[in-house]
């Protein structure tokens, strides 16, 4: 018997319980469906698709289109885990009504069960009014990367009092406005620990410590399939990236050879 998907409302229940949640990106049915095997309990489609997919030097370039097309992917080969899309760039910044709208696309067309967006404070009403008409927001705090050149470059966040002060009190705005889940992103292990504590809502970490209530990373990083650069909280469990070039490296040199195919690789 097929186990039951998980929902927005099993990983609120997760909170304070000790079970911790595993979080992984996908961009594909392929990927998603060995993830939902495997036990991961959410999947984001993460606009990182625009770096590790697409080739763009940053998240800013990626579209609606781009990311409806990856979320009805990944849609189709998770049936157990909660999907969540990311909402790019400038698909929620410039109206409230705009922002409803493609949120909805998500869950509507692509078929996702909620999505994630960046911000606060300054998002913090976008989040109630989501949260209002039956759409699920994951929020997302720290580092924020559609904000890179606010802030400065991809460096960790709430380092110091203010920013460490604003963090917090993001955190508990955007759980007071409906949010089921909140990312922390590259801030200091013991803020996420005390925000964690401070939320009723389950934390997702990445580069924040194991104090959360989740982890998530990027699957390409952690299989080790990015080589452009890797982040100092990755761990890779894998070398994919060396190995998917040393099999490619192999069939070159058997094809031009005349080893393949064989007689057993023929029909």
């Amino acid at each position: 018997m097929d186990e039951p998907r998980i929902t927005t409302a099993t990983i609120r229940a997760r909170k304070g319980t000790g079970e911790r949640i595993a979080m992984l990106t996908a961009y594909d049915c392929a990927t998603a469906v060995v993830l939902d095997q495997a036990g991961v309990e959410i999947i984001l489609v993460g606009d990182s698709l625009g770096m590790v997919i697409l080739g763009y030097d940053s998240t800013l370039p990626v579209t609606m289109a781009d990311m409806l097309h990856h979320t009805k992917a990944v849609a189709r080969g998770a049936k157990r885990a909660l999907v969540i899309a990311d909402m790019p760039f400038m698909s929620y910044q410039v109206s409230t009504e705009e922002a409803l709208r493609n949120a909805g696309r998500f869950l509507q067309e692509a078929g996702a069960q909620g999505v994630k967006l960046e911000g606060g404070r300054e998002v913090a009403e976008l989040i109630g009014r989501m949260t209002a008409i039956g759409i699920p927001v994951m929020a997302h705090l720290g580092l924020t990367p559609q904000s890179v050149h606010q802030l400065g470059g991809y460096k960790p966040q709430g380092k110091d009092e203010t920013t460490e002060r604003r963090i917090m009190e993001d955190a508990l705005l955007v759980e007071e406005a409906g949010a089921f889940a909140l990312v922390l992103e590259c801030v200091p292990a013991s803020l996420a620990e005390k925000v964690t504590r401070a939320v009723g809502i389950p934390t997702i970490g990445i580069g924040a410590g194991a104090g959360c209530d989740g982890q998530v990373l990027v699957i390409n990083d952690m299989l080790g399939l990015f080589e452009r650069f890797s982040p100092k909280f990755v761990k890779k469990y894998a070398h994919l990236h060396v190995q998917m070039k040393e099999a490619v490296q192999q069939y070159v040199a058997e094809v031009k050879s005349g080893k393949f195919p064989d007689e057993e690789h023929s029909m």
